[in-house]
């Protein structure tokens, strides 16, 4: 779908860092180079905000990924890794996300979620209905037919990985930005699937 571009466009960019993490490290066994996707996703038009949204650890192994981040005018939010008894995980920022999408909708002329969740389509519907141009970027092989689909533009970063991944043996430089390799990446989460849509049904009421 042809989409509206231009200088003084208003950007937000909100993504769903382990949504990215687990994509790249299934499909291609590398890491995220999220520098080159927020450039590429802003162009020529004016980012207002890009946050990242971050699962942390007792070990702190996160915090060259934030400095990284930081570096490149990208914000952080982090929430701890949740264990419960049994040895079950959870780890979720998709109430998070979609919070701040709808706050910092007024101010933005278009809203890019980069996340292949199919939990973010009630999302994109709402901000669509605002007003608000909706762009997702993710890896197509692994992101939700719906949330293509309820997108007026969907980027499929899978179409050149070379230029948006790292692999494991490539140095990098200063713009190019590995996803966290702690244990929160590393370990099986349990994620809530109605949290974003009992957000938009309550921003409705």
């Amino acid at each position: 779908m042809a989409i509206i571009k231009h200088k003084d466009q208003r950007v937000g960019v909100f993504i769903d860092t382990q949504n990215f993490y687990h994509s790249a490290r299934n499909l291609y066994k590398a890491r995220v180079n999220f520098g080159a996707v927020v450039r590429d996703a802003v162009g020529d038009r004016k980012l207002v905000r890009a946050i990242a949204y971050v699962i942390t650890t007792e070990s702190g192994d996160e915090s060259g990924f934030f400095d990284a981040l930081t570096k490149l005018g990208i914000e952080t939010k982090t929430k701890d890794l949740q264990i419960f008894f049994g040895g079950a995980k959870k780890a979720d920022w998709d109430v998070g996300l979609a919070i701040d999408a709808v706050r910092s909708a007024p101010k933005l002329d278009a809203i890019v979620i980069a996340s292949g969740d199919g939990d973010f389509v009630p999302l994109v519907e709402y901000l669509k209905n605002v007003g608000v141009q909706v762009e997702v970027v993710a890896f197509g092989k692994s992101a939700s037919l719906k949330l293509k689909e309820a997108a007026d533009h969907f980027v499929d970063l899978s179409s050149d990985p070379h230029k948006y991944l790292i692999t494991p043996r490539g140095g990098g430089n200063g713009t190019r930005v590995a996803a966290s390799t702690g244990p929160a990446n590393n370990t099986p989460v349990r994620r809530t699937q109605t949290g974003t849509r009992k957000v938009v049904r309550k921003i409705e009421e």
